[in-house]
């Protein structure tokens, strides 16, 4: 884990130094003294340190926490519905992000709330209301809905409010290079207040999923045992979903819709550091605890079952 923070961390550093004006190395180290460290050199050049900190330091960092959002969100999703194939768009949030900033380009909305401009402003919000709609459709008499009956609903919704996208890019062809540039995803244009807009969710969806690192791993044994180790399987299944989705759709209504890294990233985590969510998601990956689950003979399960039992039964009074 620590190399590849420290892998990230040169990532990072290199990366400011390319782009269409190239920065040496120099520079770059009296850009960075100067902006974090307060050190100041009269070899620094104002225009570069522009271009290094106010653009490409900021949508670094940018990219860095919208693949953190699609990462912990792919995974809790695997985890939830115990499908290798699922992703942060598995229960329609990305084609509610994608009908609510296609609404606010048709009608060119001049809306600002919370630092998000009027394109992610509605698209974060038809984010969190496609989930919700998906909750409502799902939902049977009086008990919670299963994980297959999300999947179904998210299907059908996503599907849906796709040909509600496709309706309105025929209807108003004048836009429909904004919108299919809003699609197609990416971070031109993003600066710092786009970062300072996104992290508080981010914060509180690491937050929620790291408290609900366990119950993900009393849910890989299926819902009916995870139920009788104690775990309150309906509520647990609301918070990771609702943590899940909040940070998906921060990280679409900065960023548009970006595959690949929700469903690819927790694979290899997987790989890398076990299947324990304790140790896949960010906020708890300093944990470096043995896995409960890994497949080396019955008896370590077993003997780690109680402790389960108990963990679920605690989580389950909370």
């Amino acid at each position: 884990m620590l190399l590849l923070s420290l892998a990230l961390v040169l990532g990072l550093i290199l990366s400011l130094g390319l782009g269409s004006v190239r920065v040496p190395l120099k520079q770059m180290a009296l850009i960075l003294a100067s902006r974090i460290a307060g050190v100041g050199s009269n070899e620094l050049d104002p225009t570069l340190a522009t271009i290094v900190w106010d653009f490409r330091m900021a949508r670094s960092l940018l990219a860095i926490a919208v693949g953190t959002a699609l990462a912990l969100s792919g995974a809790a999703f695997q985890g939830l519905f115990r499908n290798p194939l699922a992703d942060p768009f598995v229960i329609g949030a990305s084609s509610g992000a994608a009908l609510g900033a296609t609404l606010a380009i048709v009608l060119s909305l001049p809306l600002s709330v919370g630092g998000f401009g009027p394109v992610p402003l509605l698209a974060f919000a038809g984010s969190l209301i496609a989930v919700v709609l998906v909750y409502v459709i799902s939902h049977t008499g009086n008990t919670a809905p299963p994980a297959v009956a999300l999947l179904l609903a998210g299907t059908a919704l996503s599907s849906l409010f796709s040909a509600a996208v496709s309706l309105l890019m025929a209807l108003h062809d004048q836009r429909l290079h904004q919108i299919f540039f809003w699609l197609l995803g990416g971070l031109g244009g993003k600066s710092w207040p786009h970062l300072w807009a996104m992290l508080p969710y981010l914060f509180v969806s690491i937050v929620l999923l790291s408290v609900l690192a366990r119950p993900l791993d009393l849910m890989a044994f299926g819902e009916e045992t995870a139920r009788g180790m104690g775990l309150a399987v309906s509520k647990a299944r609301i918070l990771i979903v609702g943590a899940a989705t909040l940070a998906t759709a921060a990280a679409v209504a900065n960023s548009g819709i970006i595959g690949f890294i929700g469903l690819v990233a927790p694979h290899v985590a997987r790989l890398l550091f076990g299947p324990t969510h304790r140790h896949l998601l960010p906020a708890s990956a300093v944990t470096q605890r043995r896995n409960a689950f890994e497949p080396t003979g019955r008896q370590r399960t077993c003997r780690r079952a109680p402790s389960l039992h108990r963990a679920g039964r605690r989580w389950s009074r909370r």
